[in-house]
């Protein structure tokens, strides 16, 4: 049953590169919190610590394509040893001057400079996987495994990712609340200091470069229809990420149980976990496309009973199981991009998958908060409703594409 997971972990050199990126890749579920615990505890000002973060997710929605492309470029290695010391040296000069209470436009500045300098490591760890795996041959029954064994290596990725997300806060917590207000920051940049070298120094699983091509150019991945229309939609999905976490906190502290909101984002995480697991065993008949519209369509209907939650209990209940559509959803648009781009830009490509997600967060955050604040918890679970709902009708423009894709599967060029 689990025989596919076997042959991921005897693939030779791919647990050297999928360990470190898995370490690597801590500080994108740290970061934003402890940026608020080190602004909270030297301003006291919720707001600031906010609008600091929001300005942050935003930023990387536009910083991590771009660097996706510079790898596709010129190799993985040359990108990440370029970039990651800049992102560090950032970091440590917002902390600085947060910690001497320069001028708040200081912060601005340098926290926009470190976020330029971010990186979508999940979208490098699964082009390794892919090119590691190899599925690019004829159709035979042995390119149909290994077309199966690409969905478990992303579904596995994706259960990396969840490690990430349950792990992360609750380190990053520790560090700011036990340790100094600075430490989830640093503990968050000593993740990366370690573990994107060494991902970077894996070179023998690394996708061999492709410069641009001045003849017969391909057209930029943002400009591939399929590729914005699963961008447009994952934005949106973004944005129920962003506003399910603010509101299960103000929940959780409208019922007098605010330090449980932590336990129930792991619940949440842990039904993502379930079927990321179950999603790579699974070998599916039916097309990426069709797979990505029938988990959005799932995640979509198992967010309408938050609405009616009126209990710890039940909240927790309904977020474990409206995880179970998370790493399925996430899985499906990767291999949907997968299957349509040319393999020079299947790097950008994949972080074009989930650049708008940060953006998305950071709007439905916002508005989140000011329901809260003005109607209580309990209606602004509209909120990530409203953006799932958003998310299924972004996808109505691009009918006739999704239904090219699950009738006639596209091959890259």
């Amino acid at each position: 049953m689990f025989s596919a997971y076997t042959t991921l972990f005897r693939t030779p050199g791919a647990m050297r590169f999928s360990i470190p990126a898995l370490v690597g890749r801590m500080p994108i579920s740290m970061d934003s919190l402890a940026l608020i615990f080190i602004v909270v505890s030297v301003s006291d000002s919720y707001a600031l610590a906010g609008a600091l973060s929001a300005l942050a997710s935003i930023v990387i929605s536009f910083s991590t394509p771009y660097w996706s492309r510079v790898s596709d470029r010129i190799g993985q290695s040359k990108m990440l040893f370029r970039v990651v010391p800049l992102k560090l040296a950032g970091l440590t000069l917002f902390i600085v001057l947060v910690l001497n209470h320069a001028p708040i436009w200081s912060w601005f500045v340098t926290i926009v400079f470190a976020e330029l300098s971010s990186v979508n490591v999940g979208g490098l760890v699964r082009r390794r996987w892919l090119h590691v795996l190899s599925p690019d041959k004829s159709t035979t029954s042995e390119d149909e495994h290994d077309k199966h064994l690409v969905n478990t290596a992303y579904s596995y990725e994706a259960l990396m990712d969840e490690i990430v997300f349950i792990i992360g806060p609750i380190t990053a917590t520790a560090c700011a609340t036990s340790i100094a207000p600075a430490a989830g920051l640093i503990a968050g940049m000593f993740f990366m200091a370690v573990g994107m070298p060494l991902f970077a120094l894996q070179h023998a699983t690394e996708p061999a470069p492709s410069p641009v091509r001045h003849k017969d150019p391909h057209p930029p991945v943002i400009g591939i229809p399929i590729v914005r229309a699963i961008a447009i939609a994952t934005t949106f999905t973004g944005g129920f990420f962003g506003a399910i976490s603010i509101v299960v906190v103000g929940f959780s502290e409208s019922q007098g149980h605010k330090s449980q909101s932590g336990l129930l984002l792991g619940l949440w995480a842990c039904g993502s976990a379930v079927m990321a697991i179950v999603n790579g065993v699974v070998q599916w008949k039916i097309s990426y496309a069709a797979r990505f519209l029938f988990f959005l369509s799932a995640l979509t209907v198992l967010s309408i009973p938050f609405v009616f939650v009126h209990s710890m209990t039940w909240l927790a209940v309904a977020l474990f199981f409206n995880g179970f559509a998370i790493a399925p959803l996430v899985v499906n648009a990767y291999g949907v991009v997968q299957e349509v781009v040319p393999s020079e830009q299947i790097t950008e490509s994949f972080t074009w998958v989930v650049a708008g997600m940060p953006f998305g967060g950071a709007l439905s955050s916002a508005l989140g908060g000011w329901i809260i604040d003005h109607y209580g918890a309990q209606v602004a679970f509209w909120v990530p409703l409203g953006f799932m709902v958003a998310a299924l009708l972004a996808t109505l423009p691009f009918f006739r594409l999704y239904r090219a894709l699950i009738h006639y599967p596209l091959n890259r060029d």
